[in-house]
């Protein structure tokens, strides 16, 4: 499936993106791990929760569809193993978080993707699982899917374990896990990530100290069964950066990105384009943080990967700086190269299209603007099945002088509605 995307020099509107897919996964987990009746509001609607949906599902909890909301009702007596493949389809975070929290299914449990799920790399999770009890074997000494989940009977193991690479699912994972343990299990970060995990278990009924030290953080977890809750699901901070950088470097913007989930670390990317010269004006409202946006000149910076430990929005973030004057740096963002797809090769391709320059240096990407993105290539561009690199070029199309992009279709793992949302603001 292809998409022509237009110049649009004219931006207004507000924009409301889908619930924050980070806290609709983790919803629905709790829920189904929980002895009794949950209500999840403002889910997000994309493929990779529909594939959580589906295997909590297959596990015993219950789902029904209300008005706005989902009822997820966990089992009296637990979650149970399914004689049936558990597919994540194309989603990692499904796959790592489940792995955790079948700690608390016993048997055995076989976790498959699809082809770009199964190049991904599990081992980072595996590893403390395995620690604990909880055996994960894949393909390899890097666990490619599908993977083979096996909990014995009894307690997991608890753990004292150090992050060695910047991960919110592989802290989350291990949190999962520990709900089963034989006693507290403490968890260190050397840099933080996304503390979503840790706040809901926290409302939730679970008991958990979580204490800052230097640029990192320490979670220490007591085991036990979360409490069913009322989940409130807010915007997603991940795909509001596409809007706002779209806002910035158009010619004649003015937008607000609505209703988004605050927490500092999913929101390094509007630090950086603040000090990129963004105008941008942060408002909470009921709890949710608000972007105003208006069209920008931006300069380049350095960007240090600790701003932003996913580096998922390293790809829209170079388009900014495709358009600003200079050349920005993102260092030790190689993670990329394990993403959905290679986006350190993708974004390399897709900024050199715009008829700008982007060069690795080691894990480092180098970007040299053009200064503005009216100076953009119109593009036609394949994103290789990742929704962020379509979506990144969609806003380089928009933004600067059009284009035609292939294989759109997988933006419905994330964000369905994402071209028609950016339609509406012609």
């Amino acid at each position: 499936m292809n998409v022509t995307v237009p110049r649009s020099r004219y931006l207004r509107g507000e924009v409301r993106t889908p619930g924050d897919k980070s806290i609709s996964h983790r919803a629905l987990l709790f829920s189904a791990l929980a002895n009794g009746k949950s209500r999840v509001r403002g889910a997000s609607n994309g493929h990779d929760v529909l594939a959580t949906r589906h295997i909590i599902e297959q596990l015993g909890a219950r789902v029904i569809d209300g008005d706005h909301e989902l009822i997820i009702e966990g089992p009296r007596d637990g979650l149970r193993a399914s004689p049936d493949e558990l597919d994540c389809a194309n989603s990692g975070t499904t796959m790592r978080l489940l792995c955790g929290a079948l700690g608390a299914v016993e048997g055995s449990h076989l976790v498959v993707g699809d082809e770009s799920l199964s190049r991904r790399p599990m081992d980072r999770v595996a590893e403390p699982l395995s620690r604990m009890g909880l055996e994960v074997a894949g393909a390899g000494s890097r666990v490619l899917p599908p993977l083979t989940v096996t909990r014995d009977a009894g307690q997991l193991r608890a753990i004292d374990y150090v992050v060695p690479v910047p991960s919110a699912q592989v802290k989350s994972a291990i949190l999962l896990a520990a709900l089963s343990g034989d006693g507290p299990s403490r968890v260190t970060e050397l840099t933080k990530t996304r503390a979503n995990t840790e706040e809901m278990l926290l409302e939730c009924g679970i008991e958990l100290t979580s204490s800052d030290v230097d640029e990192g953080r320490i979670v220490t977890l007591q085991p036990g069964r979360p409490h069913a809750h009322e989940w409130d699901v807010p915007g997603d901070p991940s795909q509001a950066a596409f809007f706002v950088v779209l806002g910035l470097i158009s010619s004649d913007a003015e937008l607000t990105v609505a209703h988004l989930y605050g927490g500092a670390e999913r929101n390094g990317f509007v630090g950086i384009l603040e000090r990129m010269g963004a105008s941008l004006t942060r408002r909470i409202v009921d709890g949710c943080l608000y972007l105003d946006v208006r069209s920008s000149s931006l300069s380049a910076t350095t960007v240090e990967s600790r701003e932003i430990p996913s580096v998922d929005e390293v790809p829209i973030l170079a388009i900014a700086a495709a358009a600003a004057t200079g050349t920005t740096r993102f260092s030790d963002v190689g993670e990329l190269r394990i993403k959905e797809s290679d986006r350190f090769s993708g974004t390399i391709e897709l900024i050199n299209a715009l008829g700008a320059r982007a060069t690795p240096e080691g894990d480092d990407l180098v970007v040299q603007g053009l200064g503005s993105a009216d100076a953009f290539s119109a593009i036609d561009f394949t994103g290789a099945l990742d929704h962020r690199m379509i979506m990144s070029a969609a806003v380089a199309a928009s933004a600067g002088n059009g284009g035609t992009l292939n294989n759109v279709a997988s933006v419905a793992s994330s964000y369905p509605d994402f071209f028609k949302d950016l339609a509406e603001l012609r």
